[in-house]
């Protein structure tokens, strides 16, 4: 019996994708979505799309091509091109020392400055969401912060990502203990119940986050997003040349309520892109804020 792993092998040697090919491809997702593929990595189309192409009885990578532009699912496999794309690595509670500081310094600043004002509306926007992860870290450290506080407040986490299928298992909200595995565990025990080898997150942190899909590329899509107190966008523009990269961050600015801040991943900078923003220096991470 031929092993799957034979099989596979078997179609990527059937399945070779010429350089025009690729070139006609990558300007394909990088006008529907701005995500940049570089020469280096021609072999991840050619092997990502392989199967793709098997299932849908097509025979090269020209003829998929056509299937994304002209036939009646385009739709539909647009959205399968764009999670083969994308890498959706994440957790819950990534990058603690940046959490620290979103916590102890960032949503300090923004929750007081609110009470302030005697206002108790709060909007957050994370951007490139995957399947949930950090839009509810995001949602647990406001439980944790404002505790019985909470019920008083308007709080919405507006998350969005490119991809379909990660935003349904993000709507579930339930996960496997490999995805808790940076997060503390008197955090699983407050906010998760065990639901045979997964853990599914409780009521009241899913009601603080609105899922949608969006394309960071689509400048419409990007202006009808709600005015945000804070933005995060953390591993997100390494998918993009700098021209995507300033458009995108131009964007978040413009989200942006005065005084807000703009968290990014910890590999990724504003260095050559925006000096819109003024950056901040914590110990293990860099805040980006906007002027008031």
């Amino acid at each position: 019996m031929t092993s799957l792993f034979s099989k596979t092998i078997s179609l990527r040697k059937e399945l070779k994708i010429s350089d025009a090919e690729f070139a006609q491809l990558r300007d394909f997702i990088y006008a529907q979505s701005g995500i940049y593929v570089a020469d280096n990595r021609k072999y991840l189309v050619e092997n990502r799309l392989a199967t793709r192409i098997k299932e849908l009885n097509l025979k090269s990578f020209a003829e998929y091509h056509t299937f994304l532009q002209y036939d009646a699912g385009r739709r539909q496999e647009l959205n399968r091109l764009f999670e083969v794309i994308t890498t959706n690595e994440t957790s819950f509670y990534r990058n603690p020392p940046q959490l620290k500081v979103f916590q102890d310094m960032v949503l300090k600043d923004v929750l007081d400055k609110l009470k302030s004002q005697r206002q108790k509306r709060l909007r957050i926007w994370s951007a490139g969401c995957s399947t949930g992860e950090e839009p509810y870290t995001i949602a647990i450290i406001l439980h944790e912060v404002l505790r019985s506080e909470i019920a008083g407040w308007d709080i919405r986490i507006t998350a969005n990502d490119l991809s379909e299928a990660v935003l349904a298992q993000a709507r579930e909200g339930v996960y496997s203990e490999y995805s808790l595995r940076t997060t503390p565990k008197e955090i699983v025990a407050r906010y998760f119940v065990a639901d045979g080898a997964n853990f599914k997150l409780k009521p009241e942190v899913k009601r603080l986050v609105s899922f949608g899909q969006i394309n960071l590329s689509d400048r419409m899509q990007l202006k009808r997003v709600e005015r945000s107190h804070i933005v995060f966008c953390r591993n997100v523009i390494i998918y993009f040349d700098d021209e995507m990269k300033k458009n995108v961050i131009t964007a978040f600015y413009d989200n942006l309520l005065p005084g807000g801040y703009l968290l990014i991943g910890h590999s990724e900078s504003l260095h050559n892109i925006s000096r819109a923003f003024r950056p901040k220096h914590y110990p293990g991470a860099i805040i980006y804020s906007k002027e008031e």
